[in-house]
């Protein structure tokens, strides 16, 4: 007779909720607990508190150019101390573990340097450790590329891609993102005192507000999740008494009753891009800018950064709204310094977004940009899709932009 198969869970731990020796050894008590209950764990792991970003700063401090390769082995290494210290915790819990790298662990991404993506998991090693009873912590945010035979990472964010590729692979009943908060919100609570707790969202929901800034998951992640249907569950790390069992559950359609806005025309999210910038290149059509800028980030070894909008300026040349994170937008700068025809404008603009059901070919734009204007916002760009209003303001008024829309997310306000 064979043993019944143990329900396997994946929890993500981000780097702010392993950030010192007592978060480690309260995310062992919590994973071994989980484990004496009966589930297979699988834990991906950030890098310590700002380790990444300290990381970042001393390659720039060594270097004004870091090799992309180069920076990616010591991105890495950030990760590798999270995995080992939360292992050697898990085992004082009398909670066996293995921690493993995204190499070690068979994450196969292609080969570009700081931005890759996963083509495939073939987690041999892992599938053994559980099968011998073992809890497996992986270092998230890396894997390696058989064609090049290099160490890559997958961007910021990166550990919950891993996070979720794993899940997903193993049919885990669920992907638990462990954060220091207790779940998503209408906003970013530390900025807006008012955000609501999300009890359900769809993960179609979540990519819009992801795509638009929000910093609770990575984009690539929730469309990830979206694409292989993997429920995800966003939770404290850390929960109190009171948020003990608070989260959001996260689900490619929300069950019936769960909802009952139909199409009522109501703000679900406030998020935003803190820095905006233009990327302007000489060339007649999109396709002659585009490929130039393509050129430039191979010659560079850079990612592409995220594309918001996308204009003709006359004849000669386009612009390219774009934003990613602060090292890459200086690298973006640098790039243009050194190449002809090309140029990155910062005007000091920021993007806020309101994510919303219902408002498609309403008044709802001319409502919020009302409310800006009693705000005394100026409102430099406006963009659509078809569930969120995008409006660039600029990043002085981004923080009271963003306060003066959130008013909209209260239940019913807005019919």
């Amino acid at each position: 007779m064979s043993v019944p198969k143990r329900p396997v869970t994946v929890q993500k731990y981000g780097g702010s909720s392993l950030a010192d020796p007592a978060q480690i050894r309260d995310v062992a008590r919590r994973v071994a607990r989980l484990g004496r209950e009966g589930t297979d764990v699988i834990v991906v792991v950030s890098a310590m508190g700002k380790t990444t970003d300290e990381l970042v700063q001393l390659a720039y401090a060594v270097s004004p150019q870091p090799n992309r390769r180069e920076l990616d082995m010591l991105l890495t290494t950030g990760e590798r101390v999270s995995m080992a210290l939360l292992s050697m915790a898990l085992n004082d819990e009398g909670c066996p573990a293995v921690s493993f790298t995204g190499s070690q662990a068979g994450v196969i991404t292609d080969g570009a340097h700081s931005n890759a993506r996963v083509v495939d998991v073939r987690p041999t090693r892992i599938e053994a450790e559980l099968a011998a009873g073992r809890c497996t912590v992986i270092a998230g945010f890396q894997g390696v590329s058989p064609s090049t035979k290099e160490i890559t990472t997958l961007g910021r964010g990166g550990s919950d891609v891993t996070a979720v590729a794993f899940a997903a692979h193993f049919k885990a009943d669920r992907c638990e993102i462990r954060k220091d908060v207790d779940g998503v919100h209408s906003a970013d609570p530390r900025e807006i005192a008012e955000a609501r707790h999300l009890p359900t969202l769809s993960t179609d929901e979540l990519l819009d507000m992801t795509f638009w800034g929000a910093k609770v998951m990575h984009y690539r992640s929730v469309e990830l999740a979206h694409a292989l249907e993997m429920p995800l569950v966003v939770a404290a790390a850390h929960p109190g008494a009171e948020t003990e069992a608070r989260c959001t559950r996260i689900t490619k359609t929300i069950a019936l009753g769960e909802r009952t806005m139909y199409e009522q025309s109501r703000v679900l999210s406030v998020n935003s891009h803190g820095d905006v910038r233009w990327v302007v290149i000489e060339a007649p059509d999109a396709v002659s800018a585009l490929a130039q800028f393509e050129a430039g980030l191979a010659t560079e070894a850079l990612p592409w950064p995220q594309l918001l909008d996308g204009e003709a300026r006359g004849a000669a040349s386009w612009a390219f709204l774009v934003v990613a994170p602060g090292e890459t937008l200086d690298a973006l700068a640098r790039m243009a310094g050194r190449r002809e025809g090309l140029s990155v404008e910062a005007p000091g603009w920021a993007s806020v977004t309101v994510t919303c059901r219902g408002a498609h070919a309403s008044d709802f734009p001319l409502a919020l940009v009302r409310r800006l204007s009693e705000a005394d916002v100026e409102v430099h760009k406006l963009l659509f899709g078809p569930m969120s209003v995008t409006i660039v303001v600029s990043q002085e008024a981004r923080t009271g932009a963003a306060q003066a829309l959130h008013l909209f997310s209260a239940p019913n306000e807005f019919k």
